[in-house]
């Protein structure tokens, strides 16, 4: 099943690659964005809001993080796609998929760091102070080091995140079997995959499916120890 020209299961032909490797950048491209994003608005949030709107933004952020992901489909369908195929048909693309997925999984971060942040300033923000050190030095050379795991951590939670979302990446990347040559480029998932074949699918071709279950358990699987890693060396 890695070794066929391609995706044809009417022709007996199931070749994963193209859709592994897709997924793969697809998450990626995705946490490339969000990652920075998350980071900024935990920041903005823990240091440059006062108190009330502190609380009132993460209640926001919480709130966003529940929205359905057949919503973010949908706006993606009907804004982005069109936009991007004024530039560069067919507009349903792994780029469009990558920037719907980092506006889904950057809340994700954001609150994880939130979290680390709110724990680690109690530890030292009161000695910053105290050594007149400046915001922005207290942030990159005091918190950011103290918060690295979380960092680490919330991205790969995230990563996982993305890995798993089915319905708006269906909505949005095309649904074609093929090694992206550029971001423009329509692709599919493993996820999309599944849900587009499963209901019809017999024989080889369903094996070929629950296939690709295992390979998305596996990439899950190895997130899960690396993140399990992770923790220890942090309470170490």
């Amino acid at each position: 099943m890695f070794y066929e020209n391609s995706w044809f299961p009417s022709e007996g032909q199931f070749n994963l690659v193209p859709i592994i490797v897709a997924s793969v950048l697809l998450s990626l491209g995705a946490i490339v964005i969000a990652l920075p994003l998350g980071l900024f608005t935990a920041l903005f949030t823990q240091f440059y809001l006062g108190q009330t709107s502190r609380i009132a933004f993460r209640k926001i952020i919480e709130l966003y993080t529940g929205i359905p992901s057949v919503i973010f489909g949908f706006w993606g369908l009907v804004k982005l796609v069109p936009l991007i195929n004024e530039y560069r048909p067919p507009g349903q693309s792994m780029l469009a998929g990558i920037l719907v997925l980092s506006l889904m999984i950057f809340p994700i971060i954001s609150l994880n760091l939130i979290s680390a942040i709110e724990m680690s300033s109690k530890k030292v923000l009161n000695v910053s102070d105290a050594l007149g050190l400046s915001r922005e030095t207290y942030i990159w050379k005091i918190l950011f080091p103290n918060i690295k795991g979380h960092f680490l951590s919330s991205s790969l939670i995230a990563l996982g995140r993305a890995l798993g979302e089915t319905m708006a990446v269906l909505m949005v990347c095309g649904n074609i079997v093929q090694i992206p040559g550029s971001i423009f480029d329509p692709i599919r998932s493993l996820t999309a995959n599944i849900a587009l074949e499963m209901a019809y699918a017999t024989g080889a071709h369903r094996s070929a499916l629950f296939l690709s279950g295992l390979v998305l358990f596996l990439l899950t699987l190895a997130m899960f120890l690396i993140l399990k890693s992770l923790k220890v060396d942090n309470d170490e």
